[in-house]
């Protein structure tokens, strides 16, 4: 607790934000990226309102699609409440994008040159207990013989590097490609979106940490989703790709 304090406020509250904790659906929706908001103790890291607004420090529009998924399912929500520039979640302590220093084209002042106790109080706040709340809901639905299917939710940026990305959604996966397979054969049938496998991220780029964390080691199906954000940028872009990727998913899980 001593640790956490010196990352989080006790009227931050919670790293850990939860939806629908009892909800029906074997979904289990896992939104690591969720917010762009940073702890009253860094300020600003050092960067401006305009970096602070983009990709960097979130993915703008991959909350509201889960939570319309969330609502149309009657899916459990897990979310982080602070931005992944104070600690990625879909990172491992040791990788150097867990707390990045350089952040495509931002300078990340806040984050330079941080010591092994800051990295391990960061750790300790944020990714540790966003890793545990979603092991615990795993074990309590299980122990009541519910199924869970691990969706996590992202979104990507139309332009990166300079370079136009053509691809709008992108079905990831690791090792286990069971559910992904089925997504993308409902995808080939109902083509709202040009959709590909494993794009404009894959597993080299390891991007798919909770996956194995949570899917691949409990032998759970799973499955990443990456929606280009200028397709979700509004409440309505927000609906469509929600209800689009819902009928996917049930689609899927029937099959």
């Amino acid at each position: 607790m001593l640790v956490r304090q010196t990352v989080l406020t006790e009227a931050e509250g919670d790293c850990v934000g939860v939806e629908r904790p009892d909800g029906k659906s074997p979904v289990l929706l896992i939104c690591e990226h969720a917010s762009n908001r940073i702890p009253i103790r860094f300020g600003d890291l050092g960067l401006s309102e305009e970096a602070l607004s983009s990709h960097i420090a979130w993915d703008p529009g991959a909350l509201a699609v889960a939570q319309g998924i969330s609502a149309a399912l009657d899916a459990t929500l897990i979310h982080q409440r602070f931005s992944r520039l104070i600690y990625d979640c879909n990172r491992p302590p040791e990788s150097p994008g867990a707390m990045p220093e350089m952040s495509e084209i931002y300078a990340v002042p806040g984050n330079q040159g941080l010591s092994d106790e800051e990295k391990t109080a960061r750790t300790e706040a944020i990714y540790i207990p966003f890793h545990q709340r979603i092991r615990s809901i795993i074990g309590e639905r299980s122990a009541r013989g519910q199924d869970s299917v691990i969706m996590t939710m992202h979104s990507f940026t139309p332009v990166y590097n300079g370079k136009p990305r053509l691809v709008e959604l992108g079905i990831l996966h690791d090792t286990d490609d069971r559910l992904a397979n089925r997504m993308l054969e409902a995808a080939a049938d109902a083509p709202l979106y040009r959709t590909e496998r494993n794009e404009p991220y894959g597993p080299t780029d390891g991007v798919t940490h909770t996956l194995r964390l949570h899917g691949l080691e409990n032998g759970l199906r799973n499955v990443m989703i990456e929606v280009r954000n200028d397709l979700i940028g509004d409440k309505v872009g927000q609906g469509v790709v929600a209800d689009y990727l819902t009928g996917l998913l049930q689609k899927s899980l029937e099959a």
